[in-house]
């Protein structure tokens, strides 16, 4: 149910706006803290080894955001004028605010994103470049899973595996933006570390589909943990007393990762349903985990469309070229899902008819 304070609208655009349980405030209120800059916030400290051990990784740091743990991970890995392969379609490239170049001067070797989420692993080797004076030094690929703007598709592992040799012919390493992982585990029912042995370094968000407040955090080997930890401190994310936040993540890991199932569900009929309605465009099957983006007939204005549902109390995702986005969450419930439907079942119709009326004057 949605049960966001003060808000009677059905929040579908991200599951960064879940709100945080019960436990979640008591833990906060209850949290022993201490500075965490000098390693000595014991909450903090437990979310990390936790964290490590859940992605099954050596170490781990707890950082304000995803964004900043990705250009903190990148930042560890290249210096100035050094180069990242990633993906037209990935994140870090849409939504991150130019960060690894603005703030760490990287290069970024941009290459096709598949309708799958994968970057060909053919493009991939070759886009490695070789030691030569006058190129940059590739330093590491990044991938994606779930892929964001790829309807939340699921990485296989075979993929992984390739990309994890193509890494070790190249000692090129691999960071995976792994936002949703969490979300990539259920959808293939294996444990998060089968997906992650394939990459060096991996961060994930506490604030997404596991609900927590704030935060996400960079896993990886001990040492470059203590890199990304410099980069941190450079970027400004260097924190104090963070353990009344770090205890909501420790909830979400220990409590939210085990009913992500369920927002899948709610996703697939979400899809399926979105898929009879005239006017709307998507593929179903494509549709693995919690994010759902559907297209709508070319005659209908998609901003127009947004400001629509949103009239009608229904918030939306405008992904321009790629479409809409809906994303299902724990504070969406199977009803949520019947009104969500019954307001876009009766708004795009009606649009599409008007266009045609318009078309036919």
């Amino acid at each position: 149910m949605n049960t966001h304070e003060n808000n009677t609208l059905l929040d579908f655009r991200s599951d960064t706006i879940t709100r945080p349980t019960a436990a979640m405030r008591q833990a906060m209120a209850d949290a022993i803290v201490g500075d965490d800059q000098y390693g000595e916030d014991p909450t903090v400290n437990r979310l990390e080894a936790l964290a490590a051990q859940m992605v099954g990784k050596e170490a781990a740091v707890y950082v304000p955001s995803g964004t900043m743990g990705n250009v903190s991970a990148m930042m560890a890995r290249c210096g100035r004028g050094d180069e990242a392969i990633l993906g037209d379609e990935s994140h870090i490239y849409w939504f991150e605010s130019g960060s690894p170049a603005a703030l760490g001067g990287i290069t970024q070797f941009i290459l096709p994103t598949e309708v799958d989420g994968t970057i060909d692993p053919t493009r991939i080797e070759l886009a490695i470049r070789v030691d030569r004076s006058g190129y940059p030094r590739t330093q590491v690929i990044c991938i994606e899973n779930t892929h964001n703007r790829r309807s939340g598709r699921v990485l296989p592992l075979s993929y992984m595996r390739e990309v994890a040799q193509i890494s070790s012919r190249h000692n090129v390493p691999v960071h995976l933006d792994g936002a949703r992982i969490f979300n990539a585990a259920a959808a293939l029912g294996v444990g998060v570390p089968e997906i992650t042995a394939h990459v060096d370094s991996v961060q994930f968000c506490l604030s997404k589909a596991l609900a927590a407040p704030v935060g996400s955090v960079v896993a990886g080997s001990a040492d470059f943990i203590e890199r990304v930890r410099r980069q941190r401190k450079l970027l400004g994310g260097a924190m104090r007393q963070a353990g009344v936040i770090a205890a909501a993540g420790i909830v979400a890991l220990e409590t939210m990762v085990d009913r992500l199932p369920e927002d899948h569900v709610r996703a697939k009929r979400l899809a399926a349903s979105l898929a009879r309605i005239a006017g709307v465009t998507l593929d179903p099957e494509g549709v693995q985990t919690n994010i759902v983006v559907f297209q709508v007939d070319g005659s209908i204005d998609q901003t127009e469309l947004a400001e629509r549902l949103k009239e009608r109390g229904l918030l939306v995702s405008n992904y321009g070229a790629v479409g809409l986005r809906m994303v299902t969450h724990v504070d969406v419930d199977d009803a949520d899902v019947d009104k969500a439907l019954d307001i876009i079942g009766s708004t795009v119709p009606t649009m599409l008819e008007g266009s045609r009326v318009r078309a036919a004057d």
